[in-house]
């Protein structure tokens, strides 16, 4: 069968590699195309156009781009039509697949969801599109099925499949050899987000603070998207912050505390058993723009908060993220209370999260879904 995965972001591009691999494997004859990145070209697909090109972060931002953003959305909905897919899996990244789901279904596509947009949080009104459009949703949080099964969308829940990423991942070859990292000292990972305009801003405020701490060794995670050049401005005026490309898991493993953009990358962090302090600070009128539309029953921004259902790590949002609360968050997250406290938080949260093989669990669901028409 013939499949086209969309995935607009760095965690979508992860996650739809694992997804393809198994789609191979439960489908031998499958022919895939994808927007996405590189790690789904590898796993099999034939990559139409790399995400880096669709990231649009906060409502300014895709404003200020709506010309761009249009002309891709014609431009995928042109390759679909010239692909004739069996089925259309759409993976997160509500603004531009959401609105995918409605033409593909108005062309008579059958459309799949793979892990969720955040509708439980904010937006919920627009349930009524998945509900039109999208044939069946594949949520990787356990309380996404009630979420969509109380609004009457047919949902199945396979778990997380960070759950197989984090598990099999072990730290590489030469790591410890990269610039920066051979002193001896204890790390703290830096994971300032995935987009240009995200990072410049997460990773100014982050390295402020570097000085406060002269016994640990800093070390910032590159994005997949962005090249070492584009770091180099903040490398430059601080010689002694370390650089790891490529290998975020295994700076994970090897780090003793992080500072984490809220995202994917927080429950990453988690499931690799580092405390860390989630760092959120957006555009200001995006920000004032999305405290209008979130849930007023949402306590949380972070993934591993949101999950536990309590708060197991510090958020520092927009106006409480600045250099002095963050050092002084990381200070506390260093004392050895404070790690035993988060690390029990953590375990929690990996039992909630259930078991692994959950790409193959969505695999095998869709592959059967399709075969009985």
């Amino acid at each position: 069968m013939k499949y086209y995965l969309i995935a607009g972001e760095a965690s979508g591009d992860l996650h739809g590699s694992l997804l393809i691999r198994a789609l191979h494997q439960e489908d031998t004859n499958a022919s895939v195309r994808c927007w996405g990145g590189y790690l789904m070209q590898a796993a099999g697909a034939t990559l139409a156009k790399h995400y880096r090109e669709l990231a649009f972060m906060g409502f300014w931002e895709v404003v200020k781009n709506l010309r761009t953003i249009s002309a891709n959305f014609d431009q995928c909905k042109q390759d679909i039509t010239l692909f004739q897919p069996d089925v259309l899996i759409l993976i997160d990244y509500p603004g531009f697949n959401l609105r995918m789901s409605k033409w593909a279904h108005r062309q008579g596509f059958r459309v799949f969801y793979y892990i969720s947009p955040q509708l439980w949080a904010w937006h919920s009104s627009r349930v009524h599109i998945i509900k039109t459009a999208v044939e069946r949703m594949y949520v990787i949080l356990p309380f996404e099925k009630d979420f969509y099964q109380k609004h009457g969308v047919e949902v199945d829940y396979v778990g997380h499949p960070l759950l197989d990423v984090i598990s099999k991942d072990a730290p590489l070859a030469g790591f410890g050899n990269c610039a920066g990292l051979s002193s001896g000292k204890p790390i703290v990972a830096l994971l300032p987000g995935s987009r240009k305009q995200e990072v410049r801003r997460m990773l100014t405020l982050m390295l402020r603070g570097v000085a406060d701490f002269p016994g640990y060794t800093f070390a910032i995670a590159g994005a997949p998207a962005l090249d070492r050049s584009f770091y180099e401005p903040f490398l430059r005026h601080h010689p002694a912050v370390a650089f790891v490309e490529n290998e975020t898991y295994a700076l994970l493993k090897n780090a003793s505390a992080a500072l984490v953009t809220s995202g994917t990358a927080t429950l990453e962090t988690a499931l690799s058993g580092v405390p860390q302090v989630v760092c959120y600070k957006g555009n200001p009128l995006s920000y004032w723009l999305a405290r209008r539309l979130v849930s007023k029953d949402l306590k949380y921004i972070s993934l591993v908060n949101l999950i536990a259902g309590r708060q197991v790590v510090v958020e520092l949002i927009q106006r409480h993220l600045t250099a002095p609360n963050l050092s002084l968050a990381l200070k506390k997250l260093l004392e050895p209370e404070t790690r035993k406290r988060m690390l029990r938080g953590y375990a929690e949260l990996t039992a909630l999260l259930g078991n692994e093989g959950a790409s193959r669990r969505a695999a095998r669901l869709m592959v059967e879904r399709l075969s009985v028409g």
